[in-house]
């Protein structure tokens, strides 16, 4: 078969592939042929995993967490941080004996990382026994891929990038239980200095709102209770589409969907955080009363350097506006800390707005050269010892201002996704998605129950309310 006679951005074409692979396989072995797929990185890896995962099952696969006995093993790798890249090095260099051991073995590696020139010739030169190597576009291809090397093809390699159309009706796996990913975008159009991701994701595309309540519908049929609503940048949803839609309005389409469940959605860049989002927010009584919105830092110099096109005021304007439309709720943050060139006041700027805000949590993070952006070729004065130290003095700084906002739930009921079970204690996340436990039976794991804080320490504690 012609690999070259079908539309590659179309995901239709796929289902020749599927239907070959599917019968080499069974032609070739007496049992089922298993499949492990290892991910890297930020939740929208974890969703385009879930695709992957879809798609082998289409194709007769049986998934494994093990690569132990696996006929096929795919890594989908991450590129954000310098440590996330030396882990999948390490890892698909211990697939040699692998492969050496079970030569039919098909190793594949996909993801943001791969779709770095560099990281793709090197995958090519120095990994020999890598069999398909595939970009962050054109993961719905992998039937192609897969039967292209059954086929006798030594070695596959597709980084194409070229920002088309989105691949609707590509299959998936949820592997979340009762909690569901759904991407609703792809790529990015900010172009913040340090940041990898629009040269490994491509720009900003929106997928049709009515596709995406037919995937919250198909998790909701599943028994999924917990919806994330997936972007690099949510809040720029909309653009480009036909349909007259934005974030905010897709938040009310979803909200519609009828089911007892909970929305969220990451990430959002402050930028973009429109009132009628806050209103949206206020107005969507399954959306969680909590956002996370990374303002990375609270010098104005240093947002600038770091093309953030928003300042640490209008940064704190948001916060208020959406205080004023929900006084309960929560906010969480990205943070990067030794940016180059950062100075003591930017630093303390920083402490300023951590200790303003008032935030739950905080994701942490010195910064991480990345080669192929701006900030990787910005002077930085800054030695790794001052920013550990810096480092250090925020989590201290963070770990009063949780205790605040903890303490303040005290007396409160909240209404808790119960996610896991241990020595008599449910453990889960509210509606302003902190963490609480409470006494209770393992048959509530996956459900709402309705709980009245008694406590603050790390997590809250609480007593569930009998209906």
């Amino acid at each position: 078969m012609n690999s070259n006679v079908f539309d590659g951005r179309d995901y239709s074409s796929q289902s020749v592939y599927i239907k070959h692979v599917a019968e080499i396989l069974e032609g070739r072995k007496a049992q089922v042929p298993k499949a492990c797929v290892t991910t890297y990185g930020c939740q929208q890896n974890v969703s385009d995993s879930q695709h992957i995962k879809g798609l082998l099952i289409k194709m007769g696969y049986e998934l494994t967490d093990s690569p132990e006995g696996a006929d096929f093993i795919l890594f989908n790798t991450c590129a954000v941080r310098e440590h996330a890249e030396d882990r999948v090095w390490g890892n698909v260099g211990a697939m040699k004996k692998f492969k050496e051991k079970k030569p039919s073995l098909i190793l594949a590696v996909c993801g943001c990382m791969v779709q770095q020139k560099k990281n793709a010739e090197r995958f090519l030169k120095s990994y020999p026994y890598v069999d398909i190597i595939f970009g962050t576009q054109v993961t719905h291809r992998l039937p192609e891929f897969i039967y292209r090397r059954l086929s006798g093809e030594r070695r596959i390699c597709e980084l194409t990038l070229d920002n088309g159309d989105i691949a609707e009706g590509v299959p998936f796996y949820n592997d979340g239980g009762f909690k569901g990913f759904v991407p609703i975008m792809y790529g990015c159009d900010n172009f913040c200095s340090y940041c990898i991701v629009p040269y490994v994701r491509g720009r900003e595309r929106s997928r049709n709102s009515a596709a995406v309540t037919e995937d919250v519908k198909k998790l909701l049929a599943e028994g999924v209770k917990e919806i994330m609503l997936l972007g690099q940048n949510v809040n720029s949803y909309g653009k480009g589409l036909s349909e007259d839609i934005n974030f905010a309005k897709l938040l009310r389409a979803v909200n519609a969907v009828p089911g007892d469940f909970r929305i969220r959605f990451m990430t959002s860049n402050p930028k973009d955080c429109t009132e009628e989002l806050l209103d949206s927010m206020r107005d969507c009584k399954k959306v969680e009363r909590h956002l996370h919105l990374p303002f990375q830092s609270g010098s104005d110099a240093v947002l600038s350097r770091m093309n953030r096109k928003y300042t640490a005021a209008s940064y704190l304007e948001i916060i208020s506006a959406a205080r004023e439309r929900m006084p309960d709720i929560t906010f969480t943050s990205d943070i990067i800390v030794g940016f180059p060139d950062e100075s003591e006041e930017d630093f303390e700027k920083t402490l300023e707005l951590v200790r303003t805000v008032g935030f739950s949590a905080l994701f942490t993070f010195i910064y991480s050269k990345r080669d192929g952006t701006p900030a990787a070729a910005m002077p930085d004065g800054v030695t790794r010892q001052q920013k550990g130290v810096r480092f250090d003095r925020l989590l201290r700084t963070q770990e009063e201002m949780a205790k605040r906002v903890l303490g303040g739930m005290v007396g409160k009921n909240v209404r808790v996704l119960c996610e896991e079970y241990s020595a008599g204690f449910v453990y889960g996340k509210d509606e302003h998605a902190l963490n609480v436990k409470f006494a209770g039976d393992e048959s509530l794991i996956g459900c709402f129950a309705d709980v009245t804080v008694k406590s603050a320490g790390d997590i809250l504690t609480g007593e569930m309310i009998k209906k």
